[in-house]
């Protein structure tokens, strides 16, 4: 089988077989087509068997991309590989996969970005809550921390995924997998301000046609927002208060799950919040956490 038509076979199980999100396809699809360039300036050719491809060529590859990527991004796209080649055996068109012979590059874990207690508080009071954009913004960022949900999890909410008498939301995570998330009075407040006053002025000056009755967060011509939407919402924020630096979109979601560690929360429940396949991801907050508790004792104690 040639890499091209591989390719098209991988990229269709991963949308209608594995469900993946349209992110993690367009991951794939970028690593991989990547790899398929890189051939083809070596090969000269088009026309590559799949079963021609060895961990020495997946290593020269891995070698081109040290100078422009970061060691996470390599690490990635190398993962990518092996998902390819696994779906491949699993199909029969190889029998073993080359990009497990290749080392994945040593990442050194760092330490997640996310706001104080008082920066959080600042950092989300500051949208204006007079206008309808502003109660949007508010009602968005106090989503964010009130749960702990990722921004493409939040932009794909639906009015039904949320119980406001219960104050539970139904979120739908990586490949399709739903868990139910507990949010606050704030957060339930901001979120009925912008439904109420807010979200009917955006559906009503969108045409009938692209209005998206379902979708909780509006932009202001009545579609669904999208993950960049936020992410460009959040750096205005970011701009206004001046002592909130260097973090993201994804930085409210550390912030939720080192306030919740930093508050007596089991990490196991923090797992089921976050919606962490792994426990090993959720503990990276813990070392968030003993830093805080080192410097505290460092402050504190007489004798340190």
């Amino acid at each position: 089988m040639l890499i091209q038509d591989a390719l098209e076979q991988f990229f269709q199980h991963l949308k209608y077989e594995r469900n993946v999100s349209p992110h993690t396809l367009r991951n794939y699809q970028s690593d991989l087509e990547q790899f398929r360039e890189h051939l083809y300036k070596i090969e000269k050719r088009d026309d590559i068997p799949v079963a021609d491809i060895d961990r020495l060529t997946i290593r020269e590859w891995m070698a081109s991309l040290h100078d422009g990527h970061k060691k996470t991004s390599v690490a990635r796209k190398l993962a990518s590989l092996r998902t390819f080649f696994q779906f491949l055996i699993r199909e029969g068109v190889i029998e073993s996969n080359p990009a497990k012979m290749v080392a994945t590059p040593k990442i050194e874990r760092t330490i997640p970005n996310h706001l104080s207690m008082e920066e959080a508080v600042r950092f989300i009071e500051s949208p204006d809550a007079n206008s309808d954009l502003g109660r949007r913004d508010r009602a968005i960022l106090e989503f964010l921390y009130a749960t702990g949900i990722r921004v493409g999890e939040l932009v794909s909410l639906n009015l039904q995924d949320i119980d406001f008498r219960e104050r539970l939301v139904r979120v739908t995570g990586k490949r399709k997998k739903q868990r139910i998330v507990p949010f606050g009075e704030p957060a339930l407040q901001a979120l009925m301000h912008y439904l109420e006053e807010s979200r009917p002025v955006f559906l009503a000056e969108c045409p009938e046609s692209e209005r998206d009755e379902q979708a909780v967060f509006l932009h202001r011509r009545g579609g669904r927002l999208t993950t960049r939407s936020v992410g460009r919402m959040i750096d205005k924020y970011i701009k206004q208060c001046a002592d909130v630096h260097k973090i993201s979109p994804h930085s409210l979601r550390h912030t939720f799950a080192t306030h919740m560690l930093d508050s007596g929360a089991d990490l196991r429940d923090i797992q089921e919040l976050l919606g962490h396949a792994r426990l090993s991801t959720t503990q990276i907050y813990t070392q968030v956490s003993m830093e805080k508790m080192i410097d505290v004792y460092s402050k504190a104690h007489p004798k340190a």
